[in-house]
């Protein structure tokens, strides 16, 4: 007897079912898509014990005829391919016909659906993979698919599922990304009695941006608009001994991108990727060339290990993106991947450039204890929090104002003691007009969080030598010196270095360097780049390099460290990195050395200089390391403070 034999039906869907189920989610991912596919337009989702012993999608789609409710339990059966052709064009979410099969052969599932044509719908009983019963029922138009007890006949499989707040958690965050990806669709989702997610349909992406995640979060993001591009494809290939008829000349094939959603501002910084919410033609995916991309686009404007809020939607020719490269179909692969990152990185790199949203500051709430707090921000810089509490808990009370003549240095006093609580009057006085308000023509359109506005401001001091106090039209401003000319610098020596003609101070001594033998290797890598920033070096002898210039504005002392830094983030990171990345990576070390440090005084002349030289700069929010240049207490937040509002 041969050793090799045909799989049976039973142990072909559970093999199946080890690549599409893999948990309650995974179900809750199917059984959504196969709804939305049937142009549902009013979804719910019931859960309980975090999907292990229910889940119940109740949808408003078209349903399906008798003969239809049976052979969708057939392997790959599906009503959306019927050639391979097809597989260059898949527009739908569902489309391998295996999701329903590998889901009943691990379960209890119950199919209710009927068909809006026929007057009697069609109840199916199938328990691990056998068909139960096949009845006519008297049901509303649509499907109503229940599956209990999940893994039943497979124990092993049950003994991997986590807890049952874990597996609810991830199917929370698949109901809210399809939530998201379908504004125009009502979406219920409840865990027993509890409801979890409720929208209804929503006008705009926006309108339910604010639905999900509320008014704070959407006050943080920036709007991308709709941005599109297309691709030229090269003419047909002509085989040779063939001939391009004259009247019909080779012409480029065109393909089509969109790009659309929301993308927060650099200081919103999450410790992980469960904030960015990637969607290719409606599809939820997890793809690492667009989470790059979008991880370049915020290169220099935030901290290594920290990651955005996105909610990016992106649309192109099914013929661009083969989605059937995982059972799961959360990953997809572009046919011109290059393109799709360039677009996507340099889309979101534009707007960030033209909103140049600007830090908030955590405003200290001053009114009664029953009202509500105002928003939290992050903090301002990567100080230590005692260092901050020293800063700003302390010394620094940004209601107050200086006398005319006083010097705003902001020294270390004691803080003034509490007042003593005051009685309540017994006649309430009504608040004069003259203590409510704010000059005429002032609205709240005008409190835009913008950097845009830099140029306006007018210095006041600085606090601690530190930091530039500064007035605007739009509130206070506190602005970082070491960190905004550290920009100021870091585009300046980027574009001499894409020159290729950075400037230099001659050395009046070379700077003998020796190596190690892994610096040495990164040295010959990156030599041409170091040239290129403004430094003149050559060998020295084995092991060693000689420094004979440096960029102008490093300081003697700072020149041997700037090389060394340089040696050892291209050793562990920039190893494998494009040449602008290095690049990138050089300038910003060259400008941090370079740019004045903390406890530095400033006259008004140079606080001057720095804001409108900081305007001019084409991403003013943060440093080349991330840390946020300025922070603003906006008009609004000092008329609350104030209870003019």
């Amino acid at each position: 007897m041969g050793r090799i034999r045909v799989l049976s039906d039973v142990v072909a869907n559970k093999i199946a079912a080890g690549e599409v189920v893999e948990r309650p989610a995974s179900v809750v991912k199917e059984l959504l898509e196969n709804s939305l596919d049937a142009g549902a337009t009013d979804l719910r989702i019931d859960i309980e014990t975090g999907g292990r012993r229910l889940i119940r999608i109740t949808d408003d789609g078209c349903g399906m005829l008798r003969d239809d409710a049976l052979l969708a339990f057939e392997r790959h059966a599906t009503s959306k391919l019927s050639d391979v052709a097809d597989l260059l064009a898949i527009s739908t979410l569902g489309f391998r016909g295996e999701a329903l099969p590998s889901i009943a052969s691990v379960a209890r599932l119950t199919l209710e659906t009927r068909d809006r044509s026929e007057d009697t719908g069609t109840r199916v009983e199938i328990a691990g993979g056998k068909i139960l019963r096949c009845d006519e029922a008297a049901l509303t138009g649509g499907t109503v698919l229940t599956v209990r007890d999940l893994f039943y006949n497979v124990p092993a499989r049950k003994k991997f599922l986590r807890s049952e707040q874990t597996e609810l958690a991830h199917i929370a965050t698949l109901v809210t990304h399809y939530a998201l990806a379908h504004p125009g669709k009502s979406f219920l989702l409840r865990n027993g009695a509890a409801e979890l997610l409720h929208v209804t349909p929503a006008a705009e992406p926006r309108d339910r941006v604010f639905q999900v995640f509320g008014a704070e979060l959407l006050e943080d993001l920036v709007d991308l608009g709709t941005r599109q591009t297309r691709l030229a494809l090269p003419p047909p290939y002509i085989a040779p001994g063939e001939q391009q008829r004259p009247d019909e000349p080779p012409s480029p094939e065109h393909r089509h991108f969109t790009l659309r959603g929301f993308v927060s501002r650099p200081q919103v910084q999450k410790l992980n990727r469960n904030s960015i919410y990637l969607f290719v033609n409606g599809r939820v995916i997890r793809d690492k060339l667009l989470l790059h991309a979008l991880s370049s686009a915020y290169h220099n404007l935030m901290p290594p290990g920290c990651f955005p809020f996105a909610l990016l939607f992106l649309d192109c020719d099914c013929e661009e993106v083969d989605v059937n490269v995982h059972p799961s179909k959360t990953e997809v692969r572009f046919r011109h991947g290059s393109f799709v990152h360039d677009f996507l990185r340099d889309a979101v790199r534009e707007v960030l450039s033209a909103a140049r949203p600007v830090a908030r500051a955590a405003v200290e709430d001053l009114r009664s204890p029953g009202q509500a707090q105002p928003a939290a921000t992050l903090p301002f810089s990567e100080f230590s929090q005692q260092r901050e509490t020293e800063l700003l808990g302390q010394a620094f009370n940004p209601w107050s104002a200086p006398a005319p003549q006083q010097r705003l240095t902001f020294g270390d006093s004691a803080p003034e003691p509490a007042p003593p609580p005051v009685e309540d009057a017994a006649i309430r006085l009504r608040v004069p007009d003259t203590h409510a308000g704010f000059p005429e023509g002032w609205t709240a359109a005008a409190d835009m969080a913008s950097m845009a506005r830099l140029e306006d401001l007018r210095p006041l001091g600085q606090l601690h030598e530190s930091f530039i106090i500064a007035a605007g039209r739009d509130g206070l401003w506190i602005i970082d010196q070491h960190v905004a000319h550290e920009r100021i610098l870091f585009e300046q020596v980027l574009k001499q270095a894409r020159l290729g003609r950075g400037e230099r101070q001659r050395l009046l001594m070379p700077i003998v360097l020796p190596l190690t033998p892994a610096q040495e290797v990164e040295y010959a890598r990156i030599a041409d780049e170091l040239e290129r920033a403004g430094f003149e070096t050559e060998p020295f002898g084995h092991r060693t390099i000689a420094i004979k210039a440096s960029p102008a504005g490093v300081g003697a002392g700072d020149i041997e460290r700037v090389v060394r830094e340089v040696l050892e983030i291209a050793e562990s990171e920039l190893r494998r990195a494009s040449v602008e990345d290095l690049r990138r990576g050089i300038s910003a070390t060259i400008a941090c050395r370079a740019a004045i440090k903390i406890n530095t005084r400033l006259d008004m002349a140079k606080m001057q200089w720095m804001l409108e030289a900081l305007s001019r700069t084409e991403y003013p929010m943060a440093c080349p390391h991330g840390r946020p240049v300025a922070l603003r207490y906006s008009t609004r937040d000092i008329l609350r403070g104030f209870h003019r509002m």
